[in-house]
């Protein structure tokens, strides 16, 4: 299996096992995912999620660059598999902290933007490469965009591959938590879980919602346009400029 679970006290250890891949996420991978967190809502044993990487490489780089997923050909539908692999999108209201090991990039950010707080190894950096390679950043900046202060998950979406942020500056502002030795970086997280895990478990979950739903609204209308935003963005060169030819073409006409 792509990704592994472990039980122990209330606190479950979900950990993405596809070290060779830097913990990339293959379609077999979004699909456990989806199905871990939807099993979690129903299994009462489960009061807390600690979500890691193995390896000391990579938490997580996104999708995998070899997952073969199909596109409508029109510029107003995308299909991500990304989108239902974080808890919230799957409806589980439990805390996850998420304990971040080496690299995180692109898509990792929907697990991240997912998370009730992270904390990270020292070696631990963040970068988003999507305008490195003509993509645009609309999920992933929008998911941290809820985390980061505007300037810094606007320079980090903008700059691509061009700059890492440091697990020290990430804690500076505020992405995460604590910043904790590679060695220390899982038992400090459990440790964390298993204090969550020992409170009532109705009171955990509805504060989680309640600290959630106090910035739903926004992020909901930012995911509502972010489709079209990669659909357009993503488009071919060519096919990029002949579309804005003719809709200049069309408004001079008008």
């Amino acid at each position: 299996m792509s990704v592994r679970t472990e039980t122990r006290g209330g606190v479950t250890l979900v950990t993405l096992d596809r070290p060779e891949r830097h913990n990339a996420i293959d379609l077999a991978t979004a699909a456990e995912l989806r199905r871990i967190w939807r099993e979690f809502r129903m299994t009462d044993s489960v009061r807390a999620v600690v979500l890691t990487g193995a390896g000391e490489q990579a938490f997580c780089t996104g999708i995998d660059r070899s997952a073969d997923v199909p596109q409508p050909s029109s510029p107003y539908s995308v299909d991500d598999p990304l989108l239902t692999i974080g808890p919230k999108a799957c409806d589980l209201w439990k805390p996850v902290i998420t304990a971040v090991n080496g690299m995180a990039c692109g898509g990792a950010f929907y697990l991240l933007g997912e998370s009730e707080f992270l904390i990270a190894s020292s070696g631990a950096t963040f970068f988003d490469p999507h305008t490195t390679y003509g993509m645009v950043s609309a999920y992933e900046a929008i998911g941290m965009a809820q985390r980061m202060p505007f300037g810094e998950v606007a320079r980090m979406s903008l700059m691509g591959t061009s700059e890492r942020l440091s697990a020290a500056r990430a804690y500076e502002i505020g992405l995460v938590s604590e910043v904790v030795a590679p060695a220390a970086l899982r038992d400090t997280a459990l440790r964390v879980a298993s204090v969550l895990a020992s409170y009532p478990t109705d009171a955990v979950q509805g504060t989680v919602r309640a600290v959630w739903s106090a910035r739903e609204a926004a992020r909901t209308q930012a995911l509502a346009g972010a489709p079209h935003l990669i659909a357009l963005g993503n488009l071919p060169s060519k096919r990029q400029a002949d579309l804005f030819s003719t809709r200049g073409h069309a408004f001079r006409t008008r």
